[in-house]
């Protein structure tokens, strides 16, 4: 019987090990350090990948039920987009330990591939989802708001696809 496959950043993978091993450990213990496992309650967010194009919560989901799936972390994003999201993050200081940085930037990229009208509390409640311990939420909503008023089309359905 062969392993299954997820496919991370771009890179087929088997999934080999226990069937408990939630995606968050297979992912650390594939190299992926840009994936922070922070409260593993689902919680905090620090956790959030994109799985088929969809921001999930790495800690919550086990890495074989992905078996099929196409992962992409802040790693393997590569497009006009997601420059554009690091150019403004770095420009509004949306990032300062940068532990939770990954998580928001998978959930930042997701609700600005769905192309709607952004504001700023329709930002805030998206973003609510991940916590920041250094408050950092001020910036980070000003960057997603300023990709989003410089970025009017959105992504393909399935974002993870991108290369």
């Amino acid at each position: 019987m062969t392993e299954p496959i997820i496919v991370i950043n771009g890179t087929a993978c088997p999934i080999a090990g226990e069937d408990r091993e939630t995606l968050g450990d297979f992912l650390r213990a594939q190299g992926v350090n840009s994936v922070h496992l922070g409260c593993e309650h689902g919680v905090c967010g620090a956790c959030n990948v994109l799985v088929d194009g969809a921001c999930s919560r790495s800690c919550l989901m086990l890495a074989k039920a992905c078996a099929g799936a196409e992962v992409r972390t802040i790693d393997g994003l590569h497009d006009e987009l997601a420059d554009a999201l690091r150019d403004a993050f770095n420009r509004h200081h949306a990032l300062q330990c940068g532990y939770c940085t990954p998580g928001v930037f998978a959930a930042a990229y997701e609700l600005l591939c769905e192309g709607n009208a952004l504001n700023e509390t329709a930002v805030r409640e998206r973003l609510a989802g991940s916590i920041c311990r250094c408050t950092g939420y001020q910036g980070m909503v000003e960057a997603v708001l300023d990709v989003a008023a410089r970025h009017a089309e959105p992504c393909p359905a399935n974002v993870a696809s991108i290369d």
